[in-house]
């Protein structure tokens, strides 16, 4: 009796720690898909509206100019920018469905081969032949092509291709970061409107950093300094071309 007792316990504890476990343990991997999407689309928004007002600034020194100038880079380069992602992710979607028809009709026709290659992927991974065969048969008896599709293609819920979150994210995003420079450009000062673009333009790169590396679980330093070197090679780039045709930026 004292023995059942003291099994329970320890069962209820066992338990009791594996549930705090699961609920204090934060993945972050899961956010992978939206993430991707929409880190690029504020960076290209921010940068790209940011590179546009530079450059009609630099010609043009009108506000009403410039704010319709950026106003249309919004527009046009948030819808290109969903269309765009949903049509590259839609493409990978149909990939993973032809894969998955393919492997669907294989377990049909050839069980035992396929059941032996999963086998085998088990044994890749460090099982040994007899652990890696009871694996493959009670994971095929639970779930074959879920089996296949996550342990033989790589393909799970976590990694599934998403076209139209994808296409929201990147849409939402670029409009969010194209809208910065927007602001600016409607209270900067017409004479200064270049530095106080390149000035804010920075500002808003290191709290993307920031916010896209708080989301992600990574290291914010290294986050910011990345994307507000990229951001200054691209934005300086953009001025060296100006002045290579011509265009005075000072």
């Amino acid at each position: 009796m004292i023995l059942e007792e003291t099994f329970y316990t320890f069962n209820c504890t066992i338990k009791t720690e594996i549930s705090m476990h699961h609920q204090l343990e934060k993945h972050y991997v899961n956010r992978v898909g939206w993430l991707r999407a929409a880190v690029l689309g504020a960076n290209d928004g921010l940068l790209s509206t940011t590179s546009i007002v530079i450059g009609v600034a630099a010609a043009e020194p009108e506000r009403h100019i410039i704010i319709l100038a950026a106003l249309a880079g919004m527009i046009a380069g948030a819808m290109s920018m969903a269309a765009g992602e949903y049509v590259s992710v839609s493409s990978q979607e149909d990939t993973e469905k032809a894969d998955l028809i393919r492997e669907k009709r294989e377990l049909e026709e050839m069980p035992e081969i396929e059941l032996r290659e999963l086998a085998k992927v088990y044994e890749r991974r460090g099982c040994t032949q007899e652990t890696a065969m009871q694996v493959a048969i009670e994971l095929t008896a639970h779930d074959a092509l879920g089996a296949h599709a996550r342990d033989e293609l790589g393909i799970n819920e976590i990694t599934q291709a998403k076209p139209l979150q994808a296409a929201v994210a990147s849409f939402g995003s670029f409009a969010v970061g194209a809208l910065l420079p927007f602001m600016v450009s409607l209270l900067a000062p017409i004479k200064q409107m270049i530095y106080f673009q390149y000035g804010f333009s920075i500002i808003f790169l290191m709290l993307l950093g920031a916010i896209s590396a708080k989301t992600g679980g990574s290291d914010i330093k290294i986050a910011m300094l990345r994307i507000c070197f990229w951001g200054t090679v691209a934005m300086g780039i953009t001025a060296l071309v100006g002045r290579f045709f011509g265009v005075s930026v000072a």
